[in-house]
């Protein structure tokens, strides 16, 4: 198949690893391969009842997804335990987060990223309410 030096095509990709959301993309054609090519700024509905979690790419040892909140917390009384360590970043828009022990809440603004050992139990306490909170998180 002969592919175009530029864009290919814009479409749906990825499974969210709670939900299934269109997430854009582009494949260029980079070097004779097909390469994906997407922005964490595309494809967030208007309407956002739940944080949206939309898987970017995956092996069999890391998870790359994006997240968006608006206004969004853990539930009371639940932590996150898992299995695998988390780096978030921050991308856009503003979240605390809570640790397990500790007495501060972590707050964190675009830019700032925050490195999760797997098993240090851990909470949103809140997400920006003004604008989407757009995370990107690796999970290893």
């Amino acid at each position: 198949m002969e592919l175009p030096d530029a864009d290919l095509k814009i479409g749906a990709a990825g499974k969210g690893k709670h939900f299934q959301k269109d997430f854009f993309y582009r494949l260029v054609k980079c070097r004779n391969e097909i390469t994906e090519m997407g922005s964490l700024f595309e494809g967030i509905p208007s309407d956002l009842p739940e944080e949206l979690f939309d898987t970017i790419s995956s092996t069999d040892d890391v998870n790359i997804e994006r997240i968006v909140s608006r206004g969004h917390a853990s539930p009371e009384g639940f932590w996150y335990d898992q299995e695998s360590n988390e780096f978030v970043l921050v991308v856009k828009g503003s979240a605390g987060l809570k640790l397990e022990n500790e007495d501060n809440i972590v707050v964190l603004k675009a830019g700032d990223y925050l490195n999760i050992e797997a098993h240090v139990k851990h909470r949103v306490e809140w997400t920006d309410s003004t604008c989407e909170t757009i995370w990107l998180a690796v999970h290893y």
